[in-house]
């Protein structure tokens, strides 16, 4: 093109994602179209990726807005599983909330809340094995809650105290069991989803049945690590469930920045050939349904699924973290997916399996257990205060067999530290 024709031309410019609501705006979500529970087609979970693109641009809902499963995506689920998860969600808020203060005390240096994405991690876990593989991020402390995993050993991880399995090498919050299959957080985002490909394509090489799920955030999925996973998953069918949380925002970014504006999260799975669905994670029976549907595509050799759960984050990214700076103080109020605890209990109750006295007293119950496990958990110290672990520790379990170098630095240390009288 001539530098004349060019002239006529605007001048190129960029596109700059900004948020709908800044601090002092008042929120009103009248953009993100709500789709009717129950209207998002069903597919077999053995059919082809390719039928069902759809499912990635729409959103399974079975809970509509008067707390009723409707439509082909209700699991059915019996009123025990549902109390149970129920009750799961509820331990996992009340866990959070004293946690939270433990933080604010001075107890431990961070802590990330989960309020209002409960059942991202919660209801999703009652849909897996208990031997499937969990790769999660750091906000899916539900998931070692939905499998019983004592509380006490979490808190201990917390305090970084003489207890603590992880001898005080993780940051706070960072769990790691592989009794619990629950791989173990890192703070880099979405490593975890190539090691849960991986992990997976090495069940099914063992000619295992068990499958891997992994979770990140929706600002993750601009990391290398995230396409590099996809691009595996599909060319091996590997079966593992890739979660996506779409909270809307990264610790201070929203949506925007890593896509949201374009398309749908879910709609990643389209380019790499992957099944797709995009779920509202603010109804736990969706999650539930989709996680299962999901489940049974990988155990049956048909590869992996994509689930871009569309919930909204209630409060701050962390403890280290003022939301007040960067979004309008009454969005989380005004979210119009609701709260998913909140949804749940409402099911029941329409069940006439629940009612909001045992709710009360369930809530008033879970509370004074986590009260009597964080005053067992600080038997065993809080963070900050002395040294929890022995010196000698620093040198191990990075080795299977401890190198003779390392070997000879502990053991200078052992004598220096005897001489010294300490």
């Amino acid at each position: 093109m001539s530098e004349s024709s060019r002239s006529n031309l605007p001048p190129l410019s960029l596109h700059v994602p900004e948020p709908q609501f800044r601090p002092g705006d008042e929120a009103e979500f009248v953009s993100i179209e709500v789709l009717a529970a129950g209207i998002t087609p069903r597919p077999d979970s053995a059919a082809d990726a390719g039928t069902m693109r759809d499912l990635a641009y729409g959103l399974v809902r079975v809970l509509d807005d008067e707390g009723t499963a409707v439509g082909p995506w209700n699991p059915r689920l019996s009123p025990d599983l549902l109390r149970r998860i129920l009750r799961s969600m509820a331990l996992t808020r009340a866990f959070d909330e004293r946690m939270f203060r433990a933080q604010r005390q001075g107890k431990t240096s961070f802590y990330m809340k989960s309020t209002g994405e409960e059942a991202v991690a919660v209801a999703a876990t009652y849909a897996l094995d208990r031997e499937d593989m969990c790769f999660p991020s750091y906000r899916q402390q539900g998931i070692l809650i939905a499998r019983d995993w004592p509380i006490v050993d979490m808190m201990n991880q917390i305090y970084s105290n003489r207890a603590d399995r992880l001898k005080g090498r993780q940051l706070p919050i960072m769990y790691s069991t592989r009794e619990g299959a629950f791989f173990s957080i890192s703070g880099n985002l979405a490593t975890q989803y190539p090691q849960a490909v991986g992990w997976a394509m090495a069940s099914a090489a063992k000619g295992d049945t068990r499958i891997a799920a992994t979770w990140c955030g929706e600002g993750s999925t601009a990391e290398g690590d995230f396409h590099s996973a996809c691009m595996f998953a599909t060319v091996y069918r590997a079966p593992v469930i890739m979660n996506v949380v779409n909270n809307q925002w990264a610790i201070s970014s929203f949506a925007g920045f890593a896509g949201g504006e374009a398309t749908t999260f879910a709609a990643r799975a389209v380019g790499y050939g992957i099944a797709g669905l995009r779920v509202d994670g603010n109804d736990p029976l969706a999650v539930y349904a989709a996680t299962a549907w999901a489940a049974e595509r990988a155990r049956t050799n048909k590869g992996p699924t994509l689930i871009e759960h569309f919930t909204y984050r209630a409060e701050g990214h962390s403890t280290s973290d003022d939301p007040g700076a960067y979004r309008s103080a009454d969005e989380a109020t005004k979210w119009p997916l609701g709260d998913p605890i909140a949804r749940l209990k409402n099911h029941l109750i329409g069940l006439g399996e629940w009612d909001e006295e045992r709710h009360a007293a369930q809530d008033r119950e879970l509370a004074e257990m986590v009260k009597a496990a964080q005053k067992e958990a600080e038997k065993n110290g809080i963070l900050g205060h002395g040294l929890h672990q022995p010196f000698d520790t620093m040198f191990e379990d990075v080795f299977e067999e401890m190198p003779w170098h390392l070997v000879e630095q502990r053991d200078q240390m052992r004598a220096e530290r005897a001489a010294a009288g300490i």
